[in-house]
């Protein structure tokens, strides 16, 4: 799921603000640094800091969406590759064991009674709860 791209409503604010402000006197100063040009400079500055974030959370995306493709290729060859020591040795053998496999003859089944007993206390669970 892609990141959502990041937003100022502060920045918006400024813009309308300075848009407002020039239409009553472009040249607008109050001294110590209040005028338009250091407000339209900050505005400048932030808007191209926001944009450069944003660009950087796409590139992070495009990164996370190659490294996730990457993982499903590289988990579907190992399981490919498992499965083809157990067509060549089958899966009750040495060798589907030191591939990674669990051998047949290890696998553990329940019994009938606690599966039966486990579906008991599931109904039982859900009719509590309910």
């Amino acid at each position: 799921m892609a990141r959502s791209q990041r937003t100022s409503r502060t920045l918006e604010k400024a813009q309308l603000r300075a848009m407002k402000l020039k239409a009553i006197d472009p040249a607008m100063d109050f001294g110590r640094d209040r005028n338009m040009t250091t407000f339209t400079t900050k505005i400048e500055k932030l808007q191209a800091k926001l944009n450069h974030y944003n660009n950087l959370i796409e590139l992070l995306d495009a990164a996370k969406n190659e490294i996730d493709e990457s993982e499903r290729e590289l988990g579907d060859l190992s399981d490919e590759m498992l499965n083809g020591v157990s067509a060549r040795y089958g899966n009750d053998s040495r060798e589907y064991e030191m591939a990674g496999g669990t051998r047949k003859s290890d696998r553990v089944r329940k019994s009938a009674e606690s599966r039966i007993r486990n579906a008991a206390m599931k109904k039982v669970a859900n009719a509590v709860n309910n």
